[in-house]
């Protein structure tokens, strides 16, 4: 989906007018590369999330990609685009703007803050702290855009991303932890005294696949994102989302499928609505505080006649060592 989407963008297509080429391109994979008959999930997912992903790497690679640069410098650029966003990079190809080179800048690019994390992480048996089995994580943190610069709105001017990877014993196959993430699809910023806000729509993505729990949700949410600035240095920064959940899934002890000897989906496919707030305290030169909480009320689709109501609680503490090297703890309490 993703590919598909970026393959319009490079095209010169907006984000809305691209999205019809994901829906598009879903469509034919079902009928006409896959042996299996079309499933309404796969198309809904595919477009939905790759939608958004697609504009996600389309954003980041323009932030990589400069026409202005030639040689060396020009070579790692693309070749970095490309890792990225290969769909991209072929019809950059295609279009001979692999080796085009520009008088100024024709890609809007936009600040990009990047953490990357390193530790250990328990995964406590049932909630008492500080038991179970110990694996490594890495994690990758994107905020992009100042969603406090007032100033006329694209989608996806401002997204964050998180992506979470485990590795153990213990751990199996779900290398992948989570991935959560949200984009601005339309808005508006306002500053009011120390109060700055952005009010719109956005788009989020809410993927979690632990050996504990398994939580899945699309949204279309209305948020509001607000920075009050306590100090020159310190600030409180806070969001409210709430909005519809066309899909989602959750593990469930009541569906077990092996197909022809192979373990299947043991989750079910919902709908519902789903709620998220996050604040994050910053302590000038000290570090930060911050603490999110996830609410998702999932209405089945197909599975077990039900529903269920699932919370994520995630408090976290990071303190500034040097420069832009901190040492932090953070704790995730699911049910």
């Amino acid at each position: 989906g993703g590919a598909f989407l970026n393959s319009a963008r490079a095209n010169g297509y907006s984000y809305f007018e691209s999205a019809p080429f994901v829906f598009m391109g879903s469509l034919m994979w079902e009928y006409f590369a896959e042996t299996t008959q079309p499933a309404y999930n796969d198309i809904i997912n595919t477009t939905v999330s790759g939608a958004l992903f697609g504009e996600i790497l389309y954003r980041l690679t323009s932030n990589i990609l400069d026409d202005r640069t030639t040689g060396v410098e020009r070579f790692f650029r693309e070749f970095a685009a490309g890792i990225i966003s290969p769909g991209r990079a072929f019809d950059r190809l295609l279009q001979g703007k692999l080796t085009r080179v520009t008088p100024k800048e024709v890609y809007q690019k936009e600040p990009l803050n990047m953490t990357l994390a390193l530790g250990a992480h328990w995964f406590n048996k049932g909630a008492s702290f500080g038991t179970g089995s110990l694996s490594g994580i890495f994690n990758v943190h994107l905020d992009y855009g100042d969603p406090f610069e007032i100033r006329p709105r694209k989608p996806f001017d401002f997204f964050k991303l998180r992506i979470d990877l485990s590795y153990g014993k213990n751990v199996g196959t779900k290398y992948l932890d989570n991935v959560i993430g949200y984009g601005l699809l339309f808005g508006k910023t306002v500053h009011t005294g120390n109060l700055e806000m952005l009010i719109g729509a956005f788009q989020h993505y809410n993927y979690w696949d632990s050996r504990i729990f398994e939580v899945s949700a699309l949204g279309f949410v209305g948020g509001i994102i607000t920075k009050w600035q306590l100090s020159k240095n310190s600030s409180l920064q806070s969001a409210f989302h709430l909005g519809f959940v066309p899909l989602g899934a959750s593990n469930s002890p009541y569906i077990d499928f092996v197909e022809e000897g192979i373990q299947g989906r043991n989750y079910d496919y919902s709908g519902g609505v789903e709620a998220k707030f996050e604040s994050t305290l910053n302590l000038a030169n000290m570090g930060q505080v911050t603490a999110i909480y996830y609410l998702y009320r999932l209405y089945t689709y197909v599975g077990p006649a039900g529903s269920k109501l699932i919370g994520i609680f995630k408090p976290r503490i990071a303190v500034k060592l040097i420069d832009n090297l901190s040492l932090g703890f953070e704790y995730l309490y699911y049910h």
